[in-house]
Formats: C-alpha cells, structure tokens, sequence
C-alpha cells in the first residue's frame, strides 16, 4: 500500500512537470519532438512528386557553360522567353536582382558618361521580357535589423483579406524588403518572397506564406504561385484569439500555425521533381512536352550559389525544391497541419497515459510490467504516425513518451529501494554456486572474466526422470528437499572432481560446464566421463535410498512402476558460448548463454524420447579422444533450429572398469548396435521397406539395449511406405522441446 501511494504521488508530480513543459518550455522539447516527426517522414518513404511541376536548374553545368553567376539579364531574358514559347503555365523566379547589371552595354557606358542612345539595355530588355510572360517574381525580406533603411514595397497582384484579426497577430515582421532592381519590379505582373527559416537545428521543416511587412500582408513565392495556378484572386487569412488559423483561397482551405507557416509535407529527397538544365532552356533544347502548361521554378542547386538547405530528408537540398514542395502540397491539399484542438487531446493523453503507467507498474511482475511499457510506448508512436502519415494531424509525441518512461524508472526504483533489504536477505541465502577453482579465477581475473569472452565449452544438462510422481510420493516437502539434496550433492561432487563448474540448479535439473573459466584441451572427454560417472554412481545411490525408510513410499512408488528410485537423463553438448559475469548491479553471476547451451538443454530433453540415458551431439562426439560405445539415434532438426544435429547415444565406457550400464554381454551389444547402424544406413537411403523388416528383427530381439528407438523407426518406416515423400534427407523435424 504505501508503495502504491508513492507511486501515485510520482505520478501527479511527472504528470504535472509534462502539462507545464508542453504549455511553457516549448523551446525545450520542440527539438526532440522535431526530430520524431522527421523520422516518421523518412520511414514513409518517398512518394512521386506533382509532375506538372518542373524546377528549371542553374546547375554547375549551366554555369560551366554561361559563366558565373549572375548571368547578363539578356540571358535571363532568353531563359525566359523560351520558356514562354514552349508553353510554360507559370515561371517563379527564387532569384533576386537586386543590382543592374553590370555587364549591360548601357549600364557600361553610362558609368563612363558616354552616349548609349542605340546599345542594348539588359535590365529593360529582361524587364519587358517579364512584363510578356507568366513569370512571378522573386525577392527576400530582410527579418533582422541592419544597418541599411528600409525603401520601397513589394508588388503583389493578389488582394488579401483579412478576418477577426485581433489587436496584435503573431505574423513574422520583417525589417526590410530587399527587391529587384525597379524596371523588373514594376514590369512583373507579381512578385513573392522566397524566404525559408530554418528550425534550431538549421533543418528547414516549414515556410511562412504570409508575412506583415509595414502594416501590408505579402505572400510567400510558392503562395502566389498557387493561387495563380488555382485561378484564385483572393486570399483570405482567417484568425482567431490565438493568431493566425488558417488561409482560404477558393475552396481551397490551408492549414497554418499562429506565425503563417506551413509545415511542408516533402516529397522525398533531392529530385522529387524533374529537373531540367537552364543551358537545356537557354539552348532550345528541350521537348515541349517537359514543360508545356507546367509550373515553373528557377533556382539552383550549384553549391557555390549559396541556396542549399537541410530537410528532413536531405542534409543538402536545393531551396527551389522547398517552394515546390509547398506549391504541390498547396494544390493538392496534401497537408502536415496541428490544429488548435490537437493541443486538448496532447494534454489529455499525457493525464490518461500517466495513469495507465502507473496501472502498468501495479502488475506483481517486473517482466510483464515492462512488456506492458514497451507495447505502450509502440501504440503512441504507431498510433501518431499513421495520424501524421495517413491524416496530416500532428499530435505531441516526446511528452508522452517521456512521461510514461520517467513515471516507469521512478516507479521501479521506488520498488528496488523498498524492497532491497529483502533482496539482501535472499541474496545472502542463494550465494553463487561455483566450484572454488572458478572463485579464484574470478579473483585473479576479475575485469576479463566480467567482460565476457567467446569460448567452445562442453554443456551439461541432466534432469530427474519422474519427478512429478516423486514429489506426490514423498508427502511432504522436507522428505522431497531430502531426497534431492542427496541425489544433487554427490552429482555435483563428480562434475566438480572432472574440472566442471556447477552452473545452477533449476527444479531437479543441473546445468554444469567444462572448460570455462579454466581451459582444458580434453572438455568433452571430463564432461562425458563425468555423465557416465553419475550414471554409475545411481546404482548404489539408489541402493542408500531404498534402505533409507524416510524415502520409503518414494521407494514403495518406483517398485510399483518397476523404475529405480532416481533416473536421469543427461544430454551433453559442445560448441561456442558467450561466457562471463551476467546479470545486474544487484545480482550477477558467472555464467554461459548462446546456441551451443540451448542445443544441449534439447539434448537432455530428447533423452526421454529415444529412451536414452545419456544423449550428445556430432559437435561432441567428434571431440571425444576416449573410448566409448555409441549408438546413432537420428538426425533431427530441434525445436527453434534449422540445421540438422546428429543425435547419437553413449552406452558407457568400450572397456568400464566397474559393472557395465548395459544388461547383456559386450559381444550381444556390438552384434545388436551393427545390425542398427545398418537398419539406419537403410532408412537414410530411403529404403523403407528394407529398413523396417530390420527393425522390427531388433525390436523382436529378447535383450534389447534401447526399448523406443527400434518402435520409433518402425512406425516412421510404415508411414513413410503408406504416404512415400517427394524428397526425403533423413531428418526428424521435432516440433517440441522433448
């Protein structure tokens, strides 16, 4: 309870620190929220941009071929008027010409106070050439006080209407306009500002559509150039209590924030839309098909011209493809908007989310709490991205995200500080497990063996054969503890005696391995000795048992069932782990994870399949340098693997020096693993009926070493025969653990 109530506590307190960050730290978090939504544009991918826009480039091979920029406006007048008689709909130029041209004839002599009655004047020429085309003009308004004074207004033939504007809107007011040369201003039919203002992070995410320069509203290029293309006269700008709502132009509806910009849904990278060369232009060279009734954009993407910017998509982007993008969002109402009711649902989210956080860390299970966080954190982000993508609506991300996130880590730590007496005491009743040979390495080695290395190891798994029925035959559990703290400690004397080290204890199983942290060259030999040892040492283990009359209906339970009081199966296996100190700051310990251990934990569960004692892999049996007698089993794919193991059981020691674990004569066993090594070789071969008449020989047979394997390789023989395969390799898919 008083957990609970702290909890809860935290819970207020982050949900009130995230409702103050979204109304007053806007600058704080806009960055991250930034970059989330940046993602969520890239993992959309690239979608086809309008193909009835076209950006004219001045690109390095238009320069190479013209000269440096500024070109002579003759050649701008040129520019333009080709594009004219191809049929262009609209021209918008993201240049300014702010200065006359100094190439002119005219501006030349005029510096020189000579006559220049009758030699061409570049500026008037390009002037006209504007005055007969459907160009819009470009310029920049000056956003920060300089030392120049403000002269002269834009030109703009659009009529913009204003609605409810309050006593002081939010709109950009810019210092100055910085306007093309008066000839060009005055011939244009309009003109619109080309400026793009980066976010903090220099990432250009949207552009104002209007700006108020001295008392005047005046759209932005690509503004203009829609509602040309729209056939629009009119802009409405519509306001509420907060600023600037939104901008109507015909039926034509688009969505701003308070300052009149527009968050540009982008197309993609660089090239969205077809580019054509200006020199392509200049020379007449392009097919009219390219730009007939197209909107046309000249701008740059040569980078010593001083017009790239960073997008979402592109560190390097050409500004002319900005203006673009926003013209083709514009005239396909293809919006990224966040309306003013969006700003309700951010702060009620943040409220429920809280408190489904705070149910979250209620569940008794660390584990399940966490998967509960992560699938919480998935439908946030899942969910914003398909309103974003799918819907054009934007909603807060990062502080729901961090609000759930904080509220979870200081929901656990409040669990870890109140509850780490307890954990002591626990952790002081279950120390390591380790053989003193491997708490010495670990002294001397400590930073290498905490690290953890990759290392081939021989695993051990072995687990008590009906264990379930044991438990139910003890009565009790102090006679159950007793009897498995007899069968476990002379078992782990024997792994530890072999040079292994005791991994753990799970239930009635035992996990051990071999040559970690000490190198040994013969892993596999000590592993396997040690397994045949503990099958030996069963013999008078259960002889101590049944005498023992605490065990006496476990006993009176086994007779019953003709089994010995405790069987085991053992599978061993080799191959490359991670081996090292695991686990967190309040508990570790030395351990082993990878592949090769999970393949030995199937082993030791298939034993009770193929009625086997002790069961290894090919990867063990082909680092084995003793003598042992072997039986192949199959050849299997196990649950959750691909590959094909070899499964193969070892009887016992070729020459045991104490009585065999075998039942017949060593001569009837070499006879009886013959005749099934050849039955195998025949099934492998797909001869299925050769291969059963041999096993059922063997499963006839009076002192059989192996009591399933014989019926197993019947049965699949039988069906095989009943239903023949396509294609057979001789693997046994498993599709359990055992």
């Amino acid at each position: 309870m008083q957990k609970s109530l702290i909890q809860l506590l935290f819970t207020f307190v982050v949900m009130a620190g995230c409702i103050g960050g979204y109304l007053s730290l806007n600058h704080f978090w806009q960055p991250f929220e930034h970059k989330i939504k940046d993602l969520m544009l890239e993992s959309r991918g690239e979608i086809q941009g309008d193909a009835n826009i076209v950006i004219i480039d001045i690109d390095e091979k238009s320069l190479k071929a013209l000269g440096q920029w500024p070109w002579s406006r003759d050649k701008m007048a040129k520019l333009l008027q080709n594009l004219s008689d191809l049929g262009v709909a609209i021209i918008g130029l993201d240049v300014v010409f702010a200065e006359a041209d100094n190439s002119s004839p005219h501006n030349v002599l005029t510096k020189l106070g000579l006559s220049h009655k009758d030699v061409p004047n570049y500026d008037a020429i390009f002037a006209q050439t504007i005055a007969e085309t459907p160009t819009v003009v470009g310029y920049v308004f000056a956003l920060m006080p300089d030392s120049i004074a403000p002269e002269g207004h834009p030109k703009s033939a659009a009529i913009i209407i204003e609605q409810n504007r309050p006593a002081h809107s939010s709109l950009i007011k810019p210092y100055r306009a910085i306007l093309n040369i008066p000839e060009v201003q005055k011939q244009a039919y309009s003109s619109g500002y080309f400026n793009t203002i980066p976010d903090s992070d220099g990432i250009v995410r949207s552009i104002p559509l209007v700006m108020e320069y001295d008392g005047v509203l005046y759209p932005s290029l690509s503004l203009e150039m829609a509602r040309i293309a729209l056939g629009e006269k009119k802009i409405r700008i519509v306001y509420d209590e907060s600023g600037l709502r939104h901008i109507e132009m015909g039926e034509h509806l688009i969505p701003t924030d308070f300052f009149g910009r527009l968050m540009v849904n982008y197309r993609g990278s660089q090239h969205s839309y077809e580019y054509i060369s200006a020199i392509d232009v200049y020379n007449n060279t392009v097919d009219a098909l390219h730009v007939k009734d197209k909107i046309a954009l000249i701008g740059t993407s040569a980078a010593g011209l001083l017009d790239l910017r960073s997008t979402p998509f592109d560190s390097v982007y050409a500004g002319v493809e900005v203006h673009a993008n926003a013209i083709d969002n514009i005239l396909h109402q293809d919006y990224i908007a966040k309306p003013v009711w969006t700003r309700g649902v951010d702060l009620l989210s943040i409220v429920l989310l809280c408190f489904i956080t705070f149910a979250i860390l209620l569940l008794p299970s660390a584990f399940f709490s966490f998967l509960a966080l992560i699938a919480l954190n998935l439908i946030i982000v899942l969910t914003h991205y398909y309103s974003m993508i799918y819907q054009g609506i934007l909603f807060n991300t990062i502080l729901p995200l961090s609000a759930i996130n904080l509220l979870f880590i200081i929901g656990q730590a409040i669990n870890y500080f109140l509850e780490i007496k307890q954990k002591e005491l626990i952790k002081h009743k279950f120390a390591s497990k380790v053989s003193p040979a491997v708490m010495n390495n670990i002294l001397a080695s400590e930073d290498d063996i905490l690290q953890g290395v990759e290392k081939e190891i021989t695993i051990f798994f072995s687990d008590v054969r009906g264990f379930t029925a044991i438990s139910e035959a003890a009565g009790d559990a102090k006679s159950l503890i007793h009897l498995m703290n007899s069968y476990m400690d002379p078992m782990s004397q024997i792994i530890i005696r072999s040079g292994g080290t005791v991994d753990k204890f799970i239930g009635d199983a035992i996990m051990a391995y071999w040559n970690a942290p000490i190198s040994m060259e013969d892993h596999a030999d000590k592993a396997v000795h040690a397994a045949l040892e503990q099958l030996h040492h069963l013999t008078s283990l259960n002889a101590k048992l049944k005498a023992n009359p605490e065990f006496a209906p476990i006993a009176l339970m086994a007779e019953s069932q003709n089994m010995p009081i405790i069987d085991i199966g053992i599978g061993i296996n080799t191959g490359v782990a991670i081996v090292g100190e695991m686990g967190t700051s309040s508990r570790s310990d030395y351990t082993v994870i990878g592949d090769a251990i999970n393949l030995g934990s199937r082993l030791e569960s298939l034993c009770k399949y193929y009625h086997s004692h002790l069961t290894i892999s090919h990867f063990t049996k082909a680092k084995l340098k003793g003598a042992y007698i072997f039986r192949f089993l199959d050849l299997v794919t196990v649950k959750g693997k691909h590959e094909p193991v070899e499964v193969w059981q070892i009887h016992d020691f070729d020459a045991p020096q104490t009585e065999p674990l075998y039942e017949v004569r060593y001569e009837e066993l070499q006879e009886e693993l013959r005749l099934h090594h050849e039955a195998i070789a025949l099934y492998q071969e797909a001869r299925f009926a050769e291969a059963l008449t041999r096993f059922e020989a063997l499963n006839q047979r009076e002192h059989k070493t192996n009591e399933a394997i014989y019926g197993i390789y019947c049965e699949r023989c039988a069906h095989y025969i009943a239903f023949s395969p396509l294609a057979f390799n001789g693997v046994f898919v498993h599709t359990t653990k055992g």
